[in-house]
């Protein structure tokens, strides 16, 4: 949530995180500013907490679980561009990539896959696969030709590659456990989505969580649960504080 300055390029403005939508740290902002405004409240709140609060309600009014969040954090202390770099997977990993750095961060290859349903709502855009679609390897031949050709003709050869395109071709609103259907049809968008069906190692996984929707809010939560602990700074360590203001470090 941290803005830019002329000195710093903060986390967000990585080229990584170009389709995060500026709308999302608004509301958190202002849900912060709520929060400050209650006699009593102002100070005592952070905005990593409010932020996990808000991706849970997010998650919750786009027809997903509701789950209790572990609150008690406490905002970094710094955020640049540079400290993304190798933290988050890229859209062509494949399923080593994709579960060693879920594993750095204590998280299992089950863990990895459920959070990878995520992608059951937002949007990519058309440079995060268009490699799939033309180039020495294409047409990727885990990809549905049907879909392939259809997103052919949403991003063209030349296209501005900050176009964008729904991640969920069939309930791309809902957040539901039609991703993981997708996959089973070919119809991932990312090839590091695919993969997780295309792999047999990981392919019994994906199909017990398109099958069962329970199964798929059980292993979501639980997930979400665990991402939710990773580098929590508290009181305890002194490694962060509470933000007066979400976009400012200090």
């Amino acid at each position: 949530m941290v803005a830019s300055t002329a000195n710093n390029t903060a986390e967000k403005d990585h080229v990584i995180n170009q389709s995060l939508a500026g709308d999302g740290f608004d509301t958190v902002i202002r849900a912060r500013a709520a929060v400050d405004a209650v006699p009593g409240c102002r100070g005592k709140v952070s905005c990593a907490d409010v932020l996990a609060m808000a991706t849970r309600d997010a998650i919750a009014l786009a027809g997903g679980p509701s789950y209790a969040v572990e609150l008690g954090r406490l905002d970094g202390l710094r955020s640049t561009a540079s400290s993304v770099n190798g933290r988050l997977p890229a859209p062509f990993f494949n399923l080593d990539q994709l579960s060693q750095m879920f594993a750095a961060n204590g998280l299992s290859q089950a863990d990895m896959i459920a959070l990878s349903a995520g992608h059951t709502v937002g949007l990519a855009h058309c440079g995060t696969f268009s490699g799939r679609l033309r180039g020495p390897s294409a047409p990727d031949r885990t990809l549905d030709s049907g879909y392939a050709a259809q997103l052919a003709a949403w991003c063209p050869a030349g296209v501005d590659p900050r176009v964008a395109v729904a991640m969920d071709p069939v309930t791309p609103v809902a957040f539901d456990n039609q991703f993981f259907r997708n996959l089973q049809a070919g119809k991932g968008l990312l090839a590091s989505d695919q993969v997780l069906h295309a792999d047999p190692r990981s392919r019994p996984t994906v199909d017990a969580l398109a099958q069962s929707s329970v199964a798929f809010e059980r292993a979501f939560v639980e997930a979400m649960t665990k991402m939710g602990r990773v580098g929590v700074k508290t009181a305890r360590d002194r490694q962060g504080n509470v933000r007066r203001d979400c976009a400012v470090l200090g």
